[in-house]
């Protein structure tokens, strides 16, 4: 399978959760280190374009394509998340979903929806799975968001 993440061109040289753990994020809590990423291009571009405008767009995104061979998935259901699951800003309940992936330690990777894109799915990493190190990123490259997509 593979996943793509955008980050920063300095935060691309490895995987790490612990972005995430300093900001906490929709599947996280602060304090708890998870990999965002997402099943295409697209929605890694929507993921991140959803929190900036034209003007405070950082130039130096990277796409990286990560590849996870055979590695185990554990799913949830939309019906099984509470029915404001995806506002803005996220809730608790939904921080104590990926808070309790990571500490059970038993999946690599989790498939939850996303919330910018109804009917993709994100790919949560886990970092501490003792199969994180078959998960490789096979390629990065400049990522430069198309203007239109953004009001001037």
């Amino acid at each position: 399978m593979e996943l793509f993440r955008l980050v920063r061109e300095k935060y691309s040289h490895e995987l790490s959760g612990k972005g995430a753990a300093i900001a906490g994020g929709r599947w996280n809590s602060k304090g708890t280190e998870i990999i965002y990423t997402a099943s295409n291009r697209s929605l890694a571009m929507a993921e991140i374009a959803v929190h900036f405008s034209w003007a405070t767009l950082p130039p130096d995104y990277m796409m990286l394509t990560i590849s996870c061979p055979d590695l185990t998935i554990k799913e949830i259901s939309i019906e099984s998340l509470p029915g404001n699951w995806d506002q803005f800003p996220s809730l608790n309940s939904t921080k104590i979903v990926g808070d309790k992936f990571i500490s059970e330690n038993e999946f690599p990777l989790f498939r939850i929806p996303s919330a910018v894109t109804k009917g993709d799915f994100n790919i949560l990493i886990n970092p501490f799975h003792k199969d994180f190190k078959k998960i490789k990123v096979t390629n990065k490259e400049p990522f430069p968001f198309d203007s239109r997509l953004f009001l001037k």
